[in-house]
């Protein structure tokens, strides 16, 4: 017989035959579901599943180190997932983990060490993960969970006591919401922030490439699970800006500080890199990198990873990691793409957001499987429309909801295709689907920003409503000082006007206004005004604010009004009509 020796994953549902006798369809749905969730996180540490059977599943990893995280990454995943479910009507797994010697037989594996892994899944709690002693020793030190030891247990058909412990996976980075603005604490893992590459050209219409470099090394990073990675939209708060590196460690809640710059001249390519200690000021590692412009996508994976491996070697796994974001070696394609996303984010007019779908249209037209270029001509026209600038938002909404296909078809794998096909379904009034859309673009990407913030909105127009701060406060510590912020507060205003807490709707209905005097802000405001009855108050704010409301009015309170229960909808308009206000005024 072949031997090894291997930590084995070992799981299953509690409860699942009830489940299944209450309601067969729903309970298989949702297996299938968490299922390809569970298989992802196992790939992604370096994993493979070897036995399932109806709601079980066990697993191999050739490290104890990536067999824990994978457990841990496996319920937090899950529990996101569960909830959106009523409370019994949520699928809890039970994960067990050992290391010990297994019989290899073609790609099974079998004998004592399976067997121990299987009885302590038994012994954990709905949601829980227990280990054996012999994981305890390989990982004792290298993560940050806490361990609790439950003694030694005698496990059903095994024929000596085993150590167990339990592994604490719900320590995670505490979330506030009012803590935007303020200090914030360092998360658990280690926390990073990309400052905008300088532009070194001398030619300011050079500015693009260097953001678009930024933004896809931000992107590479984030898709590491035990990184916590500020979204594009704060670290380029500080573009132009002469700030401390120590100051902005402390503004965004890092420990780590990458920052570099970009020189291009024709066809030749020189880029800096250097991470920096924001505590300190210490530079851990600096590279410069001098090459062909056709070089540029490599320059980004040898950048990621040399940045991963000075702050933890540990996180390189060494498997395939998800599929390329770029998918395209159309260089035009690529700089029109650069260029469209670069507009997309001044978002400042409607010039802006006309000139950016114009540029993404190009990028597709030089190359039409090129995914990403699909995935922000998407994000462009619901912005344009979301934003009042669309004068058709049906016509709009028609070519995102395609573009948004095209991208997923051409690139399952990219979480922001995941999050534009969300953003589809919010056009089309599919609020389930975009539940759905929204999960998966955290399941594999969770660092992105914007995808909780539409989990969040997601939950408000599924009715979800206490569900609903959690994602959006996550967004918010994503991206403390994100320009949407004030679309995020109006989120949270919302759900907290749907939950009755009049006075807290109006709170962040007041900062989103500060921050930007937009219609969907006055609208949230005014509805809470009006269920509280200060009409007056409610006059006065109409008054106050120049805001222009959007020349398809129509077409835009169908994008605002996604409901899925009439019911909410109506208690949506009840507050503006108390207020003095109708739909379409």
């Amino acid at each position: 017989m072949e031997r090894k020796l291997a930590v084995i994953l070992a799981g299953d549902v509690a409860g699942y035959s009830r489940l299944v006798a209450d309601n067969e369809e729903e309970a298989l749905s949702t297996l299938a579901i968490y299922g390809a969730t569970i298989g992802d996180l196992i790939t992604e540490h370096g994993g493979r599943i070897f036995g399932s059977s109806g709601d079980s599943v066990v697993a191999e990893f050739h490290s104890a180190v990536h067999g824990v995280r994978a457990a841990v990454a496996i319920q937090r995943a899950l529990q996101r997932h569960n909830a959106d479910l009523a409370p019994d009507r949520r699928m809890e797994f039970r994960l067990g983990l050992n290391l010990g010697d297994v019989v290899v037989e073609g790609d099974n594996l079998l004998g004592d060490g399976v067997n121990v892994a299987a009885r302590l899944q038994e012994v954990a709690l709905p949601t829980g993960i227990c280990i054996s002693g012999s994981v305890h020793e390989q990982i004792e030190g290298k993560l940050g969970f806490p361990m609790i030891r439950l003694g030694d247990r005698n496990l059903k058909n095994i024929p000596r006591p085993v150590p167990v412990y339990r592994v604490e996976w719900r320590n995670e980075t505490p979330v506030e919401v009012e803590e935007t603005g303020g200090l914030l604490a360092l998360p658990d893992k280690p926390s990073i922030a990309v400052l905008p590459f300088i532009n070194m050209s001398g030619d300011p219409e050079q500015e693009y490439f260097a953001d678009g470099l930024t933004e896809d090394i931000i992107t590479a990073l984030s898709l590491y699970r035990w990184f916590f990675v500020i979204a594009r939209n704060s670290s380029f708060s500080y573009k132009g800006r002469a700030v401390d590196v120590k100051q902005i460690g402390r503004e965004l809640g890092v420990r780590y500080i990458i920052e570099g710059s970009v020189r291009r001249a024709g066809s030749r390519l020189r880029v800096t890199g250097q991470l920096i200690e924001a505590e300190t000021g210490v530079h851990l590692w600096a590279q410069r990198y001098d090459r062909e412009l056709t070089d540029i996508f490599a320059i980004q994976d040898e950048l990621t990873q040399n940045v991963v491996g000075a702050i933890e070697p540990e996180i390189q796994i060494g498997e395939s990691r998800r599929a390329s974001l770029r998918a395209t070696d159309n260089l035009d394609a690529y700089e029109c793409h650069m260029r469209g996303t670069w507009l997309h984010n001044a978002q400042d007019s409607a010039e802006h957001f006309a000139m950016a779908i114009k540029w993404h249209r190009r990028a597709i037209e030089l190359d039409p499987k090129f995914g990403r270029a699909y995935m922000m001509l998407a994000r462009s026209l619901y912005a344009r429309s979301f934003h009042g600038y669309s004068d058709d938002v049906a016509r709009d909404c028609a070519e995102l909801c395609a573009a948004a296909e095209r991208a997923i078809s051409l690139d399952e794998r990219d979480p922001y295709s995941h999050y534009v096909m969300c953003l589809a379904h919010f056009a089309a009034k599919r609020a389930p689907a975009a539940l759905a859309a929204a999960q998966r673009a955290i399941d594999l990407n969770p660092n992105l920003a914007l995808a909780h913030m539409a989990l969040g909105w997601a939950r408000i127009f599924t009715g979800h409503f206490a569900e609903v701060l959690d994602p959006l406060n996550m967004a918010l510590r994503l991206s403390p000082h994100d320009p949407l912020t004030y679309l995020f507060l109006n989120r949270v205003s919302l759900a907290h006007y749907h939950l009755g807490n009049y006075e807290e709707a109006i709170h962040y209905s007041q900062r989103a206004l500060s921050l930007r005097p937009a219609y969907s802000n006055l609208v949230v405001l005014l509805a809470s005004l009006g269920q509280l009855g200060r009409k007056e108050e409610a006059r006065k704010m109409i008054s106050e604010f120049a805001v222009s409301p959007p020349p398809d009015m129509a077409g835009y309170w169908d994008i605002f009004m996604a409901y899925v229960d009439p019911e909410h909808h109506r208690n949506f308009l009840e507050g503006l009509e108390k207020a003095g206000v109708s739909v379409g005024s």
